[in-house]
């Protein structure tokens, strides 16, 4: 059996949520796309294919797990992020297991500095961060008569409840 086609896209999905309590969800970027050439295989990461349909919360972790050397991380301004350019100063993250917390809500933005992998790649990853809790508020009470009425209703019912369980145990 030959091979002839030019190029064989082959996705590799592999994604890991790990949930660390009070401190919000860990988020494991490792998502690869396999991409046989004439040339060779390329690898792709689409970043934005693993970020789709998800939701972020301050306290939250992004991880981006990668072969040190071969990538970075750098956080980048939406501008920097529509130009594959990081203002100067920034400083890459370089670990290849890079923990980004999400510590406040808004948008982000993350590139990779390394060669045209932002604009090749495209490695970079937009997001946005939700405040912790979006609970909604609770219903307002329209009166305290009704409030006294519903208590005094409770507390009947447990003095009821306790004189049966008292006569039950004589």
């Amino acid at each position: 059996m030959s091979y002839n086609s030019n190029i064989c896209k082959i996705p590799r999905r592999v994604e890991q949520v790990s949930i660390h309590g009070d401190m919000g969800a860990s988020y494991y970027v490792n998502i690869l796309l396999l991409v046989m050439t004439k040339a060779g295989p390329l690898i792709y990461v689409d970043y934005q294919a693993w970020a789709l349909g998800k939701l972020f919360y301050v306290g939250d972790n992004l991880v981006f797990n990668y072969p040190e050397g071969v990538h970075n991380v750098l956080k980048v301004n939406g501008t920097g992020f529509q130009e594959c350019a990081a203002p100067a100063g920034t400083v890459a993250l370089t670990t290849g297991k890079d923990v980004i917390n999400l510590a406040t809500p808004g948008r982000k933005w993350y590139i990779c500095g390394v060669s045209k992998h932002c604009e090749v790649g495209p490695q970079k990853l937009f997001i946005t961060v939700m405040p912790t809790s979006f609970a909604p508020s609770p219903s307002p009470i329209t009166s305290a008569a009704t409030t006294t009425v519903t208590g005094a209703r409770n507390g009947w019912m447990v003095i009821v409840i306790g004189t049966i369980v008292g006569m039950v145990m004589a």
